[in-house]
């Protein structure tokens, strides 16, 4: 007599347990595609920003694909830095970040016209100057010497390009100090929603 009452009662946790698990992995998708639309906002964002011909004009930063990548890369590892203040999410919001940019740069090279075969070399080589600039910033700026990134800046930034002058990296430099002090400044909710905004360009150079 008792056999079906038990069977229904398994049947009942059987659908309960899967309702929860349906239900958690809707959540995870929904925060996944959160997550990713941030990274979208705050992608398009720091490369409009970077788009700027004051970098390029001014600071006399090469306008070629390696000298945007220079400023692109400079601007998503401030902003990767900042997000790294907001925990698991930051962190997680940040490698969305990071997959989106080396994903673009994919695209770029590959309308550039360079082979599917040297692709993932240039992508690799690419990731392995970002993580450079990453840990040269971490170095300099967690250790509150910005007085250093003079001399990394003029080493990266300026290759392939006619050698910048004194005012020229200084004002570069200013500008990343004043970046990092302006992202440090903004709600960490915000960042996580997208929303991150950049202090006043470069002035000329004199």
């Amino acid at each position: 007599m008792r056999q079906p009452q038990q069977h229904s009662r398994a049947a009942g946790g059987l659908r309960t347990g899967l309702w929860a698990w349906t239900e958690r992995l809707r959540a995870h998708r929904r925060g996944r595609r959160a997550e990713r639309a941030a990274a979208h906002l705050l992608y398009r964002d720091l490369v409009s920003q970077a788009r700027s011909q004051r970098f390029y004009r001014e600071l006399g930063v090469p306008d070629t694909p390696e000298g945007r990548f220079e400023i692109i890369g400079l601007h998503a590892a401030l902003l990767m830095r900042r997000l790294k203040d907001e925990g698991g999410a930051g962190r997680a919001l940040g490698q969305a970040l990071f997959d989106l940019m080396f994903a673009d740069m994919d695209a770029s090279l590959r309308e550039l016209g360079v082979g599917d075969l040297s692709v993932g070399k240039q992508v690799k080589r690419l990731a392995g100057q970002f993580y450079a600039r990453l840990a040269a910033l971490e170095r300099v700026l967690g250790a509150a010497e910005p007085g250093l990134l003079a001399p990394i800046l003029r080493a990266n930034v300026w290759q392939g390009g006619a050698p910048p002058s004194a005012a020229q990296v200084e004002a570069l430099a200013d500008y990343l100090v004043a970046a990092e002090r302006h992202l440090a400044g903004q709600a960490g909710r915000a960042l996580l929603r997208g929303a991150a905004t950049y202090p006043r360009l470069p002035q000329a150079a004199a």
